[in-house]
């Protein structure tokens, strides 16, 4: 769908000569609704306020003109940096756009930026399902993604909070968050990213770790068990992988089952879309 994105980018250019710029009092603007982006680099937005109270806004924002005022489309940053520079008004461009195409422009401009963080990434897929009423395989196809990726940074909001600030704040990483996931006692998420944080534990420790847990919590059923053979072994990582979730595969002579889990309703309708996808 890079088709459509470019042309909704095209829609909100301010270098064509037929855009008017216009000068808009803050205290009319809000920010935009469906703007994924929960945090701004401190410094970075410093940086930006300092340049503003020298320099003015050189680029103009894009907004779209509601009842109440004027929604940000594209400029948010710059609307907080005059407002911390004690501007009055900002340049803009006032642009005739739908409410998709105010959320589809606000997540395609925020995953651009080097700087997104997982926690807004996976956000902003999963404001786009709700809102546009898409499913999985349509984001991927839409923002030139895979599913497979699009499900597994969905995944993160499966974690509890405490986990999530962990982060947002850089301590974890996004594919730590993911590896935890992976815990089967799920009481024990936040110990064990904290213990993470502590010892400054690799993903690939991590992995080695998750797995230490959850054959000791499994000891006492395995003991009358027989190893699970090879094959199995290699089909449930291979099945975690494209249903992004832990998976169980058990076999007797005569019958054999194939388990996957779920932490939430959110997750349970993802895998279900996946399986009836296929």
């Amino acid at each position: 769908m890079k088709e459509r994105n470019q042309a909704l980018t095209d829609k909100i250019s301010y270098n064509h000569s037929h855009d008017k710029i216009v000068e808009l009092p803050l205290e009319k603007l809000r920010r935009n609704p469906y703007q994924p982006r929960d945090y701004f680099d401190e410094e970075a937005l410093r940086d930006l306020t300092q340049s503003i109270s020298q320099h003015g806004v050189l680029q103009p924002i894009v907004v779209r003109e509601t009842i109440k005022g004027y929604d940000i489309v594209v400029g948010e940053r710059r609307f907080r940096a005059s407002q911390l520079a004690n501007k009055d008004s900002v340049p803009a461009i006032i642009k005739n756009l739908t409410d998709e195409e105010m959320l589809e422009l606000a997540i395609i401009e925020n995953l651009q930026r080097e700087n997104l963080k997982p926690l807004e990434e996976a956000k902003s897929y999963a404001t786009m399902m709700e809102e546009l009423n898409l499913k999985q395989q349509d984001v991927a196809y839409r923002l030139g993604k895979s599913r497979s990726y699009i499900a597994n940074v969905l995944r993160l909001l499966n974690l509890p909070p405490s986990v999530k600030k962990l982060i947002n704040e850089e301590k974890i990483s996004s594919a730590h968050g993911r590896t935890l996931l992976g815990l089967d006692k799920k009481h024990q998420l936040d110990q064990v990213a904290k213990k993470v944080v502590k010892e400054h534990m690799s993903v690939r420790a991590l992995e080695e770790y998750i797995k230490q847990l959850n054959a000791h919590g499994q000891d006492k059923k395995k003991k009358s068990k027989q190893p699970k053979p090879n094959f199995l072994v290699k089909h449930e990582y291979q099945l975690k992988e494209k249903f992004g979730t832990n998976i169980d595969i058990s076999k007797t002579k005569k019958v054999g089952k194939i388990s996957l889990e779920f932490n939430s309703e959110d997750e349970y309708k993802r895998i279900l879309e996946l399986l009836l996808e296929e």
